[in-house]
């Protein structure tokens, strides 16, 4: 039985977050977002991160499935907050605040985590986990309110935008890539730079998705743009052409 099914099925009838887990949860990899009993659960203050753990499942998966149903549910998250006990921060967690306040106010610009000094790593780390209890409508309103004299605080990292910009852009390349000549980029044994370089981002893909580790939103993204993605290049005598 698959870790997930069993898992679930363990906790069948079980309370969870005021939430009883239904026979039919350990369906829940083959349904199609949102799947309701997470959103019950989320809706009740439960973190994205203990729902995986108590059904077994991914947490970017249960967060997949938790963004749409914001969408459809604008007011979902104003809810989970709402359920969310209120957090009192710690003398340590103020201070921490009040150091990139100031150094904001020196600098002129947020903390970076790549810094030389320890300091400002430390800083860039504490700041990384505010802006995600702020995505997730749990961080204390004390250090809200304290973090608000700094514009954007609370803004994804450049590099992380890059990032997803460069995604974005190479699957548009693929896409054309084999628009143009019909195959998927080769990663090996080919002298075309460009034809290298997609290719090799098509095979992390996969190696991503073989491990887990490929986010729900861009699988299905790559589905829709590049179908056949996982499978690469179309066979010949019953083997695999290079992909």
């Amino acid at each position: 039985m698959p870790r997930d099914d069993f898992v679930l099925g363990s906790l069948e009838g079980q309370n969870v977050g005021g939430v009883t887990v239904a026979q039919d949860a350990v369906q829940h990899a083959r349904r199609s977002a949102p799947y309701w009993e997470w959103v019950q659960m989320y809706r009740r203050g439960i973190e994205p991160a203990k729902i995986a753990g108590v059904c077994g499942a991914a947490v970017t998966t249960v967060r997949y499935h938790l963004q749409v149903a914001a969408k459809a549910d604008p007011g979902l998250r104003g809810e989970h907050a709402a359920a969310v006990p209120l957090k009192v921060p710690s003398e340590t967690a103020l201070q921490r605040m009040h150091d990139l306040v100031s150094f904001f106010r020196v600098e002129g610009r947020l903390p970076a985590a790549h810094a030389k000094s320890s300091t400002e790593q430390t800083l860039a780390s504490w700041l990384y986990r505010r802006r995600r209890e702020s995505a997730a409508g749990t961080l204390s309103p004390a250090l809200r309110e304290g973090l608000g004299v700094i514009p954007g605080w609370d803004q994804t990292s450049p590099r992380k935008a890059q990032d997803e910009a460069r995604w974005k852009r190479r699957l548009k390349e693929v896409r054309a890539f084999r628009k143009a000549g019909g195959e998927l980029p080769r990663h090996q044994k080919t002298d075309d730079p460009l034809e290298r370089t997609l290719g090799v981002w098509l095979h992390s893909q996969r190696i991503n998705y073989n491990h887990g580790k490929l986010a729900p939103e861009k699988k299905s993204q790559l589905d829709k743009v590049i179908p056949g993605w996982r499978e690469g290049r179309q066979r010949r005598g019953g083997r695999r052409r290079d992909s």
